[in-house]
């Protein structure tokens, strides 16, 4: 007989899980027995998760507000996890950029947790995660709106936990530094710009300038994370930052 796992009944969903942390944390949520959700706006490669963990995809643009309203958020893990960068100083920011970066990390998580309170608070348990950042802690230069959507998300994330608490649901973010994902590959470029470097020399100066242990994180050690988080274990864990950022706010 195959030995019960602690997700086993549970469904999960993950946004942004077509790739990198979000494809991750789909990985060990099914490996702990949660039926996933995976929700991201590239249909071919959510589905390619989907299958690889025997769960669901779903295919949707998180800007769009109406479009999160009307998905099936009946679940027992919510795993807020989709964004993206934009790298410029304040002053040069484009304003709808920043509104964009706001809508999706910010407001987006917001309208999910919405739709799944009510269910967990049904059921008399739940789990928010909440993949924020260790700029959801510290600020970096040229990062305006993804800094201010992750500080918002901290707080979004502390609120949750307060008026879930009574309800069996906890809430949490998880703070990594840079992470080995498309999306960081992706800042190279624009980082070499804004700072007057070479590429080659971005990662070492910029995105590890202010980690003691000079690697990147790897996506699987943030969904380990978050299974851990989504488990039985966890239960008097809420409201809570876990820093994964290699000494980066030790300093």
């Amino acid at each position: 007989m195959t030995a019960p796992r602690p997700l086993d009944g549970r469904r999960a969903l993950v946004t942004g899980g077509a790739s990198g942390i979000g494809r991750a944390c789909a990985l060990r949520l099914a490996e702990a027995g949660a039926a996933v959700v995976v929700v991201d706006r590239d249909d071919e490669a959510a589905t390619a998760v989907a299958a690889q963990v025997g769960g669901t995809a779903v295919t949707v643009d998180l800007s769009d507000l109406a479009a999160i309203d009307a998905l099936d958020l009946d679940v027992d893990v919510l795993v807020n996890n989709a964004g993206l960068q934009h790298v410029a100083p304040i002053h040069e920011f484009p304003v709808d950029r920043f509104s964009y970066l706001l809508r999706l990390m910010l407001e987006a998580p917001f309208r999910l947790v919405r739709g799944t309170l009510p269910h967990m608070y049904e059921r008399g348990w739940g789990r928010v995660i909440n993949v924020s950042s260790v700029h959801g802690l510290r600020a970096s230069p040229y990062k305006s709106a993804y800094v201010s959507a992750k500080h918002g998300l901290e707080g979004l994330s502390k609120t949750v936990a307060v008026e879930g608490a009574a309800h069996g649901v906890t809430s949490n973010c998880i703070n990594p530094g840079y992470v080995r994902t498309p999306l960081v590959e992706k800042q190279i470029a624009d980082q070499a710009k804004v700072h007057g470097i070479p590429e080659s020399e971005v990662v070492e100066r910029i995105m590890l300038g202010e980690t003691p242990i000079k690697k990147l994180v790897d996506p699987e050690d943030v969904g380990s994370l978050v299974a851990w988080l989504a488990g039985p274990h966890a239960g008097m864990v809420t409201g809570a930052s876990y820093t994964m950022d290699g000494g980066w706010t030790a300093r």
